[in-house]
């Protein structure tokens, strides 16, 4: 079984647990764009300095940088038979980056799957995870932020999804197990 996806959803989602989850069930690749930087920073490659010349200075990277980085990782061979986009794209020139890139690997996205939560659990969950994990970038005022910029900048994706027939809304609350359960069965039909 082969699964070309992207996920989608704000911070607090679930979508990280989710991605690796479904990248299990489908036995594809999850592909992060905070991993693919890490990795291409910790290697030293060509993106990965260019990119850090950004982040060092705390300058978020150029999308172009970032398409670079999403196209060499899935030209890679264990992304040939699907994989599942978690972080990318997040707007809408990064979304026609990405149908270019698909268009140059000849395939296409099998579905978009968006995990929906009303923002107060969001807001909870996040609390809860800079509690538990210590996060001291999780202020309740930078959580808000970041949830704004997802609703300005990456929540209008999925109408343009949605006019391709390609966006599967599942509710992201509740359970880890129920969630999961509810996009493999929103998922299912859809991938080949």
């Amino acid at each position: 079984m082969s699964a070309r996806l992207v996920i989608m959803g704000p911070q607090g989602s679930g979508k990280g647990t989710q991605a690796l989850r479904l990248a299990e069930r489908f036995g594809v690749p999850t592909i992060s764009t905070g991993d693919i930087f890490r990795a291409n920073i910790k290697g030293s490659t060509a993106l990965g300095l260019l990119a850090q010349s950004y982040t060092a200075k705390g300058d978020l990277v150029p999308d172009s940088v970032t398409n670079d980085m999403v196209k060499d990782r899935l030209a890679q061979p264990d992304a040939a038979g699907g994989f599942i986009l978690d972080g990318y794209p997040r707007n809408a020139a990064q979304v026609t980056a990405l149908d270019a890139i698909l268009a140059d690997l000849d395939t296409r996205l099998d579905a978009v799957a968006e995990l929906v939560a009303d923002r107060d659990e969001l807001l909870a969950r996040l609390a809860r995870r800079a509690e538990i994990e210590g996060r001291e970038d999780d202020t309740e005022l930078a959580i808000a932020r970041r949830l704004d910029i997802y609703d300005e900048q990456t929540a209008p994706l999925t109408s343009a999804y949605d006019a391709r027939g390609l966006l599967v809304r599942v509710d992201g609350t509740g359970d880890i197990d129920e969630v999961t359960a509810r996009l493999v069965a929103a998922l299912d039909p859809v991938v080949r």
